[in-house]
Parts: structure tokens; sequence; C-alpha cells
């Protein structure tokens, strides 16, 4: 496009003397130019474009995966205003009233405009504060799922059940994140409750079986492996079991998970230790009469 433009204005100029509007001419060139500059510049600062990647890597820089659309879009805003301000005063424009005059309404745009601000000024305090990137499996009061794209104005979510989730930055970044794909390890914790007529040798045997069992488990984390009797429930003698699995990953979570449960199950049959339920015992202070005795 820019050599079809310098060939047309190169052929008109030959031809000045028989044009009378030259100055136009000249002007829609240099306007030509600036968009075609801008047009490259907009397709340089694409999301696609490796171009700022390659800077970040020249300069020891590493952009992080969701500031990389935000910032994107920022320059090519700037590119943009830049463009239609060159081309105006081309044309003859006074740009600097209508500078002057944005100055004298913007207390009104931004009274207009000020859920959409404080959106914009979300956004940027998510990407500098990093709470999570593109792809993170995050939970918040309002919604729990996958991010998966995040604007001037708002943040995309994708749920487990596949819905998606826009969210305005100002909420997001007032509410609690938590950030479940940051995870070093996953935690397990449960209460085992053994009846109320397990003897008391069974009770230590069975919790150092488990203690033994978990500590030498190869998909759980040792820094924190507790399991002790904790309390007398109202229908069982609670044991306390509190411990991480190395993987944080759902499936292999799960998987570990079960596999310990099993382990346990045996180590209680092995020990002839039963599991309590909910129960209730009744005790009468006074013996039946004879008559109910006997009819029952």
């Amino acid at each position: 496009m820019l050599i079809i433009l310098i060939g047309i204005y190169y052929s008109l100029s030959v031809i000045q003397s028989e044009i009378d509007s030259y100055s136009w001419i000249r002007s829609g060139f240099r306007s030509a130019i600036v968009l075609l500059l801008a047009w490259g510049l907009i397709r340089l600062t694409g999301v696609s474009s490796h171009w700022i990647e390659s800077i970040g890597k020249k300069f020891s820089f590493e952009f992080d995966r969701i500031l990389l659309p935000f910032l994107s879009k920022m320059i090519r805003a700037v590119i943009l205003v830049l463009c239609f301000t060159v081309i105006a005063q081309e044309w003859g424009y006074e740009v600097t009233g209508f500078i002057a005059g944005l100055g004298l309404g913007g207390l009104a745009f931004a009274l207009a405009a000020k859920d959409a601000i404080s959106n914009i000024f979300g956004g940027i305090i998510i990407i500098t504060e990093k709470p999570f990137s593109l792809d993170d499996w995050i939970e918040t009061p309002s919604v729990e799922g996958t991010v998966e794209s995040i604007s001037f104005r708002s943040t995309r979510i994708r749920t487990f059940a596949q819905a998606l989730v826009t969210m305005p930055n100002s909420t997001l970044a007032n509410e609690p994140i938590t950030n479940w794909s940051r995870m070093g390890k996953r935690r397990i914790t449960f209460h085992l409750g053994l009846t109320y007529s397990t003897k008391l040798e069974q009770i230590e045997t069975v919790i150092d079986e488990i203690r033994q069992l978990l500590t030498h488990h190869p998909e759980i984390d040792q820094e924190t492996v507790f399991v002790h009797l904790d309390r007398f429930g109202m229908n069982s003698l609670d044991i306390f079991l509190y411990f991480f699995t190395s993987s944080t990953q759902w499936s292999d979570w799960l998987k570990t998970k079960e596999a310990c449960m099993l382990s346990i199950l045996e180590i209680l049959e092995r020990n002839h230790v039963s599991i309590a339920f909910p129960s209730t015992s009744l005790y009468f202070e006074s013996a039946f009469p004879d008559s109910i005795n006997k009819s029952t």
C-alpha cells in the first residue's frame, strides 16, 4: 500500500501544474502515510505478535501472560489517539482547543463513567499485584473457575460447568481471591470416629499404624503429618488426621486420598476396630411394670 501511494503521489506531482487543488492532495498523501504507519504499529503490537516478547527477552524482562493483552490494548489506544491528532492537524484543525475542551468536560465525564474508570483501575491493580495469571484456577466468593482473559473493563472466568462468567475488574479486585493453581501441596483432613467400646490398646495401635502409613507414603508430603486422638464425640472417639499430598492436581489428590482411606480401613479391620455411627442409648431409672414386660 505504501508503494502504491508513493507512485500515485509522484504521478500527480508530475502534472501538478494542471491541478488546482494540489494542497489537499499533499494533505491526503500525508494522512494516508500516517494511517499506514498506525496500521502497521497496531498490527505490530497485537497479542499474536512476538515483538513485545522479543524486547522483553532482550532486556531480560519477562512479560506476564495476563499483562500482554492489557498492554497491547493500551498501546493500540495510544496509537489511535496520536493518529487522529496528527491527521486532524494536517487538515488544519486546532487540536489544542479540543484537548482543552476535554479538560473542561473531564469532571462530567469522570462522574458519568466512574464505574468504567473504577474497572480500569481494578484491572491495573490485578495486573500489577498478579494474584493470578491466565489459565489459573481461582476461587472468589462470587465465582470459581479458570481465568480466560482480562480486558480494560472485566475478567472472563470459565467455570467447571463450562459457563463463562464476566466479572467487573473493580468487583474482582475488592474480593479475596484464592489461587488454587499456586498451591505447593494439597490438604487432606478429616476425623475418624471409633466406637466407645474400643480398647485403649487398640486405639494406640490404630493411631501408630496410621501415622506410619502416612509417614512412609510416597505421595504424602512429610513436612506436616498429624494423627492424634482429638475429642470425645457424642457417638465416637474421634481421631484427627491432617496431612498433605505432594501433587496439587485434583485427580492425583483424589487417588492418593482414596488409597490412604482404603489402607486405613484395612488397619481398622486388622485390629478389629469398628467405625462409630450416630446412635442413641436410652436408660430408664425404674423398671417396667410386669404387665408391660409380659406384653413385650
